[in-house]
């Protein structure tokens, strides 16, 4: 058998995951199944590409094939994502494993940015299944085409997204929909201390669960930070490219006015490339990334709208053109690379400006990553400001740069003596 045969999964799931070539569990799906399979509440974090996705999928399947199937179809598990690439994912998943099941089910996969009528249609009759992002959901309750009041099971996938502050007045209303009673299937990447705390406000005698990043299954990235000036970094974006050969890279920037433009200075220079944010239509996007996925366009420039729930067979390199503003964020961005035992490379242009975020952000990973210079693209010299130039107005600045109150403390006492 595939190994799955341990979990507790009917025969026809287990032989479901054979036909979709899944051979052994990995850890996080091995210790988390069984768990879900008991009704008990799992908190579950493991790095990206881990098998996350096919964990609770599975889970879900397989309580289902023990209920009777009735009519109207009854909402029995609802899967919260925080984009709409993440619920297409977790629909391509749905669309390989359902057939293995004994009698045939019914699912919604729901999303913002398209028309709301073919989804209200989609959702006649019911559906045992709901995967979708936060928004859209609430706009078919409120459209009454969709009720919560029979969901047994809730998942967050990417829970530290959903738990945190933009999603927390959505997120409020759909627990406010949901049976008092019910199990919760928390996965993420990361679980920072304060979204943990947030977490375990909710579920109720959960098993916690933590996969270990170790040496063999830790992805095989090799990490580069390059200081640059910020003017330099998209003449240095395509010496890389075409230096390294990359065939495909993934670079992230900060704004949607970023993706547009970067990807218009290397359009012009003979470089195939596209930008991919929330202002571009689901079709345009959809188009986008398809083209990505197949291998037909070079570079995609992104916001952080694809750090998580894009997965991109044998994907090369990516670039963080712009830091990402939260430190854990930069481990989603670049768990891009390296997915299933490939390996890959992640390059961090650091500018004068960023210096001192790239160092908290190493800090957090626990990694430090050795600076490096470009021949041609080295960072113009820069003596270490003064404290009058070095103040951000109260504006807050970029994170890990503002002064501590011991360094004002310190500064203020050499002044005076």
């Amino acid at each position: 058998m595939s190994g799955f045969d341990t979990l507790g999964l009917p025969d026809t799931l287990v032989q479901a995951t054979q036909a979709c070539g899944f051979t052994t569990p990995t850890p996080v799906q091995a210790e988390a199944i069984p768990q879900a399979l008991t009704g008990r509440d799992v908190l579950a974090t493991a790095q990206t590409g881990s098998g996350k996705t096919l964990a609770f999928v599975l889970s879900i399947l397989a309580q289902l094939d023990s209920l009777p199937r009735r009519t109207p179809r009854h909402t029995h598990a609802l899967i919260l994502v925080p984009t709409r690439e993440l619920a297409m994912q977790v629909n391509d998943t749905l669309l390989a494993l359902a057939p293995g099941l004994s009698e045939p089910i019914r699912w919604a996969c729901v999303f913002g940015g398209v028309s709301i009528n073919p989804q209200m249609m989609a959702l006649r009759g019911g559906a045992e299944i709901v995967v979708a992002t936060p928004g859209r959901l609430l706009d078919l309750v409120e459209h009454n085409a969709l009720h919560l009041n029979k969901v047994a099971t809730l998942v967050l996938d990417e829970a530290d997204r959903l738990l945190d502050a933009g999603f927390a007045d959505e997120l409020s209303r759909v627990l406010a929909l949901l049976p008092a009673k019910r199990q919760h299937l928390f996965f993420s990447a990361t679980f920072p201390p304060a979204v943990q705390a947030l977490a375990q406000g909710l579920l109720h005698d959960a098993v916690r669960i933590e996969v270990p990043h170790t040496e063999a299954e830790a992805p095989d990235i090799e990490q580069h930070a390059i200081e640059v000036d910020a003017a330099q970094r998209t003449p240095l974006l395509r010496h890389l490219i075409a230096q390294e050969g990359w065939r495909q890279v993934l670079v992230f920037v900060a704004t949607r006015y970023a993706c547009d433009h970067v990807a218009d200075k290397l359009r012009r220079n003979g470089i195939d490339a596209a930008a991919f944010h929330a202002d571009a239509s689901q079709r345009a996007r959809s188009e986008t990334l398809a083209a990505f996925k197949a291998g037909t366009l070079q570079v995609l420039v992104a916001t952080d709208l694809a750090a998580r729930g894009i997965d991109i067979a044998q994907l090369p390199a990516v670039v963080n053109y712009d830091l990402p503003r939260a430190a854990v964020d930069y481990v989603h961005r670049i768990g891009r690379t390296a997915r299933a035992g490939a390996s890959g490379v992640a390059v961090s242009f650091v500018t004068a400006d960023t210096a001192a975020h790239f160092r908290l952000i190493e800090k957090r990973q626990g990694q430090r990553v050795p600076r490096e210079h470009v021949p041609g693209f080295e960072p113009t010299p820069t003596v270490e400001p003064s404290s009058a130039t070095q103040d951000d107005g109260g504006t807050g600045g970029i994170k890990g740069r503002r002064k501590s109150k011991k360094d004002k403390l310190r500064e203020a006492a050499a002044r005076g003596s």
